[in-house]
């Protein structure tokens, strides 16, 4: 298989790696919309897709008559649905931005998966993945991220609606508190492995962990800095795909549907395709930068083969079976993500517009500009002095720093305290005693 691959033109190898990443995606959206209700349906206790949830007993083949489906079969319904539904286009629209805007906010998530890659960098999987490995990796994440946000923004403008025009200014302005928080994040993780490209990043996290046990992997979030930095990003990614509780751009008590009020049909079924695309690919991008990619468990199986034994066999086998199977384990990182999604949208209520502000620029960015200071100090130390003396420096300006943090947030707290209001009921006055009754 892989000198076949070998022998391929360079055009149609690359074109085998564009229809093995840009496939799959297709086929798993109606996946992750079944998965979003049910997983909604089980935390907030109710029963979910139902009606196309059994087979009819009148159904041709007999072992499937009065089967569960448990609702599977209800995202084909849905498809079906929006295709023959009537589309309506309104009148008073730029016509060629309308139609333009929802394959726009199809394209970044497919931009920015072709750079993950879901298996190893040697071998058969070194020619399938990423379909392209550019050197500017986590730059790169950065510029086709914030293109996902013309499509909502040109939807909201081209539909000559109030109400969607909001949406997409929304949109916008959540982009710009958040994109600087994300980069900065980022930034932490380039500077703590040297490399802008995700299999360099990833290769990084396969060393010994914190560069003493040798048995173990050094994935990021075990570190301080990763875990500040995941958290960062965690926040971030799920306000960039402006899902719940960031879904300001879309507030149905508020402003309707937003961007997407005038859209049916296809049209408002591709936006959701975006959506969810999205959803995957960013779930990808945290488990490569923060999670070790493609690698299931933090664990250097072929350093425990190496070191021999009665169990080099067994560990030989599984550092195989690591490799040929990576790809499965990226993506069952990828769907831990869109769980994570899926459950914060069933717990946290919407922010308040405020409250939106507030987090991105006085709370995440100053956050993500400490651990950047932290972590620049503790390779600079431990390159000048030793890891140790680097180590100790960095938790000491993790410590001075979080006081400056404290400092900062408490003299802002009088400026964001909202005004106390109370409700009291009006005070009518009585009205006076009639005559007596017999009188009337």
């Amino acid at each position: 298989m892989q000198q076949w691959l070998e022998s391929l033109h360079p055009a149609l190898l690359a074109l085998i790696r564009v229809l093995l990443f840009v496939v799959p995606i297709l086929l798993l959206v109606p996946g992750f919309i079944w998965l979003e209700r049910r997983l909604l349906s089980w935390m907030q206790d109710r029963i979910g897709p139902n009606r196309t949830g059994t087979i009819s007993k009148n159904f041709p083949i007999k072992f499937l008559r009065g089967k569960k489906t448990f609702g599977l079969l209800q995202p084909i319904a849905d498809g079906v649905k929006l295709f023959f539904k009537e589309d309506v286009t309104p009148k008073s629209i730029d016509r060629l931005i309308y139609f333009i805007a929802p394959a726009l906010a199809l394209f970044p998530a497919f931009a920015l998966g072709g750079t993950l890659p879901w298996g190893p960098s040697h071998g058969l999987y070194g020619l399938l993945t990423p379909i392209a490995n550019v050197d500017i990796g986590i730059l790169y994440v950065l510029a086709i991220s914030s293109l996902g946000v013309y499509g909502v923004v040109l939807a909201g403008y081209a539909s000559n609606n109030k109400y969607s025009l909001l949406g997409g200014l929304r949109a916008s302005a959540q982009l710009i508190s958040y994109e600087l928080a994300m980069g900065v994040a980022l930034a932490c993780i380039a500077l703590a492995s040297g490399s802008l490209r995700f299999i360099e990043i990833v290769e990084t996290q396969e060393q010994a962990l914190f560069g003493i046990f040798p048995a173990f992997q050094n994935w990021f979030v075990f570190t301080p800095y990763g875990l500040l930095a995941a958290v960062i990003f965690g926040i971030c990614m799920v306000a960039e795909t402006n899902r719940a509780p960031f879904d300001l751009p879309e507030a149905e008590n508020e402003i309707i549907a937003g961007y997407h009020t005038e859209y049916s049909s296809m049209k408002f079924a591709v936006f959701f395709m975006g959506e969810y695309a999205a959803m995957f690919v960013f779930s990808g991008v945290f488990a490569t930068l923060f999670l070790g990619g493609y690698n299931i468990l933090p664990v250097n199986w072929q350093y425990l083969a190496d070191q021999g034994g009665g169990a080099a066999g067994l560990w030989q086998f599984i550092a195989n079976a690591q490799y040929w199977l990576s790809p499965v384990f990226f993506l069952l990182k990828a769907f831990v993500g869109m769980a994570v999604y899926i459950w914060i949208r069933a717990t946290l209520p919407r922010l308040r517009y405020d409250q939106l502000m507030f987090l991105g620029w006085k709370t995440l960015l100053p956050a993500a500009v400490v651990n950047f200071i932290a972590i620049a100090i503790w390779i600079m130390v431990s390159k000048v002095q030793n890891p140790a003396l680097g180590t100790l420096a960095a938790l000491i300006s993790y410590v001075v720093l979080y006081f400056v943090f404290r400092s900062f947030i408490g003299t802002n707290k009088e400026a964001r305290a909202l005004e106390k209001r109370t409700v009291s009921y009006a005070q009518f006055p009585t009205k006076p005693d009639s005559e007596p009754a017999a009188a009337q």
